[in-house]
């Protein structure tokens, strides 16, 4: 069966607006985490968030649109992350029109960003906003789709934290499936009113930097960002540069709580082994983790538990949730596009703002930098709300 390769990746953080410069910041220690300054929200100036450093207009301007264009911010950080993957491919036009390439996209914010626009096309009598097509979670797939003259398979992925891992994960389907030659895969979210009153709600935001794993940890930083990536059969990438492979991946719901994952590590222990099988790998086969790692009470231990249940020993493992915040949907291939980073550059990006080794554990995340390591296989995880747990394998081509 072919090997499904990643072609091309675009990103789009906190710690940067291309794959370079959240290199750069990945490699420096440099967190992006601070006072938001675009977010319009009561909390804004009380609580810290991993915002792109850029406003709307400034996002069009870098894309090349219309000051006038009605895009919301949530498509414009799609557009930003999805032009430099295809650019970074070197997809041509009839590629990216051809009806063998699918497009995956995950949100969960969507067009909610929005809101008082929503408020207002909700409570009137004369004409909507331009935004009012835009309300739907599928809609910035559906845009992008669009202005890009997509014509293939084209879905929505929704499963909150782990959907584009799960995009990832269905794009390596259909083209081992041969239901596609190539898919487009990835995430994105912003920060909106809708999420932050959300999880204000939870009381799970931390009133400092996430301190993921560590003892004294007091929960999460919203972050917002988009990536994606292109796969295709490796005998269709001859001519491309390969950044490597997506060789394992697995989805298990624990179906515990809402917004909990189980105690007992169900999920992240399915997921993980399901990622393992489909790689056809042992646990000692795997040489780093990029963790789900949000700072929380419940993730971290959980996490940490289901995790020394299968490997006994971890391999290292880094939160860099403690640079970007948390981009919720956009995490997983965020994420995926740091652990090809760390693949082809054969570095560990430390996890930040660690101090105290949890005292239910005898391990503790990587909080240094290296580039003295030997990675193969890199395991990603992303677990979202509804206990949807999902895990990648990217890997080393040799």
């Amino acid at each position: 069966m072919s090997r499904v390769v990643v072609t091309g990746i675009g990103v789009i953080s906190a710690i940067g607006n291309n794959v370079e410069e959240n290199h750069h910041s990945l490699r420096a220690g440099k967190t992006g985490i601070g006072k938001a300054q675009f977010l319009k929200s009561k909390y804004a100036g009380e609580l810290l968030f991993g915002e792109v450093k850029l406003s709307n207009d400034e996002l069009k301007e870098l894309i090349g649109l219309e000051a006038s264009s009605n895009f919301n911010r949530t498509e414009l950080l799609a557009l930003k992350a999805f032009k430099e993957a295809i650019e970074s491919a070197g997809l041509t036009k009839k590629e990216l029109h051809s009806f063998e390439t699918a497009f995956l996209s995950g949100t969960t914010v969507g067009g909610m960003v929005e809101m008082e626009a929503i408020h207002a096309d909700a409570n009137t009598n004369t004409e909507p906003s331009p935004f009012v097509n835009s309300y739907r979670s599928g809609a910035h797939t559906e845009r992008l789709a669009k202005y890009f003259g997509l014509r293939g398979y084209t879905d929505t992925m929704n499963t909150a934290c782990s959907s584009s891992a799960n995009s990832i994960m269905l794009g390596a389907r259909l083209i081992k499936a041969g239901k596609a030659k190539r898919a487009i895969v990835g995430g994105v979210d912003s920060l909106a009113k809708y999420t932050v009153n959300g999880f204000n709600s939870l009381q799970i935001f931390s009133d400092e930097i996430t301190r993921p794993f560590d003892a004294n940890r007091k929960g999460l930083n919203l972050g917002e960002g988009a990536a994606y990536l292109v796969l295709e059969r490796e005998e269709d990438a001859v001519c491309r540069n390969i950044w490597g492979e997506v060789r394992g991946y697995g989805n298990s719901n624990d179906a515990y709580h809402p917004s909990s994952m189980s105690p007992e590590a169900v999920g992240v222990r399915g997921a993980i082994n399901g990622a393992l099988e489909t790689a056809d790998l042992k646990p000692e086969d795997i040489q780093h983790v990029n963790a789900h790692g949000t700072g929380t009470e419940n993730n971290d231990y959980t996490e940490v538990h289901g995790m020394q249940q299968i490997f006994g020993e971890i391999p290292p493992y880094v939160s860099t949730k403690s640079y970007t915040g948390h981009t919720l949907a956009a995490a997983g291939a965020i994420e995926a596009v740091y652990s090809l980073l760390s693949i082809v550059n054969q570095e560990i990006y430390p996890t930040l703002n660690w101090q105290t080794q949890m005292p239910e554990f005898n391990s503790k995340p990587q909080t240094e930098y290296s580039n003295s390591v030997d990675i193969k296989n890199v395991l990603s995880n992303s677990f979202g709300f509804g206990g949807n747990c999902s895990s990648l394998i990217l890997s080393k081509v040799e």
